[in-house]
């Protein structure tokens, strides 16, 4: 009687125990968590291309005024790299741009009745840039050197005249720039630039400039 009740415990402790095994667990998986996307930056090299508006004056003196008001399209492409540390932005830009800027006819004063035009062909800058970083979105300064090619043409006593110089000068603005994606970015900005006279050899030397404004919108792709 004994050997039985020790027999019939044991047996019902195994059952309790395979009992248990098959009931499920009551730990609870650990919940999923997403990763946090990585943040923002704008540090890095990025390159695209721009489209806009320019307008200014043709400038050069022998006697008086020898060019007039202009203005044109501009478009090109820029390659660039910037550096964040914190909210501050610092980087550095070259563009091309291709223009068809153009002034004249004007020759006021003595040399009245001479027909003359000027072309800016195009321009290009090397600038430094400074900003603010809201998040996405960076507010900047930037300056730095300019230079152009122009060309320009005079009709003097019913001979034409023509002769084309590079320009050498500066140029200074500023602009607001936004990132859609971590890789897409979008700015509209201005700027100033003012390219120093050059002698032109038509029908006598002649001092000419120019200086422009210009409004322009460009996409980025960052690396």
């Amino acid at each position: 009687m004994y050997r039985l009740l020790i027999a019939s415990t044991a047996l019902v402790a195994f059952s309790a125990v395979a009992v248990a095994a098959d009931l499920p667990s009551r730990t609870q998986p650990a919940p999923f968590v997403p990763s946090a996307p990585p943040s923002f930056t704008w540090s890095g090299f990025y390159a695209g291309v721009n489209l806009g508006y320019a307008w200014g004056d043709f400038t050069g003196r022998t006697g008086g005024a020898l060019y007039d008001e202009g203005d044109g399209f501009v478009g090109g492409g820029q390659l660039g790299f910037n550096a964040q540390f914190g909210q501050f932005v610092a980087g550095l830009e070259t563009d091309l741009q291709w223009t068809n800027f153009e002034g004249g006819p004007v020759v006021p004063g003595a040399l009245a009745g001479t027909i003359s035009e000027a072309h800016l062909d195009y321009f290009g800058t090397v600038r430094a840039r400074a900003g603010i970083a809201l998040d996405r979105t960076l507010v900047f300064a930037t300056g730095g050197f300019a230079y152009g090619s122009a060309d320009v043409t005079a009709i003097v006593g019913g001979r034409t005249f023509s002769d084309d110089q590079t320009h050498w000068g500066w140029t200074l603005g500023g602009g607001v720039e936004h990132a859609f994606t971590n890789n897409l970015t979008a700015k509209v900005e201005y700027l100033y630039t003012d390219l120093d006279n050059e002698t032109y050899n038509l029908d006598v030397q002649r001092k000419a400039g120019v200086e422009f404004s210009t409004v322009r919108a460009g996409l980025n792709y960052k690396f």
